[in-house]
């Protein structure tokens, strides 16, 4: 048994500091949606390297759904320009990205690349 000793703020006025006392991501953050392309990229080449057999080993090895990676994995359907796009991506200052993975999935259902550049315009309207 373990036992952890910790002290503990319950006011308000302790979260608000401890809110405060948080460090100013200058730049902002990297969109959600180019961290997945990153991590489609990554698990790609795992496969293609032979290090994992399948996306259901990656799926059982990263505790996620075969749904869920199938999902990750779908945007490496995107034309090359695009995912190159989504990787590039400007950083988010604040609140939400502009493009979220959700968008993407339905560009990525389109086979010809022509369409999902018109699709990809669309979203960046």
């Amino acid at each position: 048994m373990t036992t952890i000793k910790r002290k503990v703020d319950f006011n308000a006025r302790g979260r608000e500091r401890k809110r405060n006392a948080r460090p100013s991501t200058k730049g902002g953050r990297v969109p959600r949606v180019a961290r997945l392309m990153a991590l489609a990229i990554r698990l790609d080449h795992l496969i293609q390297s032979g290090e994992v057999t399948d996306q259901a080993e990656l799926a059982r090895v990263g505790h996620v759904t075969r749904a869920r990676l199938t999902q990750i994995m779908n945007l490496l359907q995107l034309a090359p320009d695009i995912q190159e796009e989504i990787l590039f991506l400007p950083m988010t200052e604040r609140g939400r990205d502009p493009v979220t993975e959700r968008d993407l999935r339905s560009i990525a259902a389109f086979v010809d690349w022509k369409i999902q550049r018109w699709k990809w315009k669309e979203i960046l309207q």
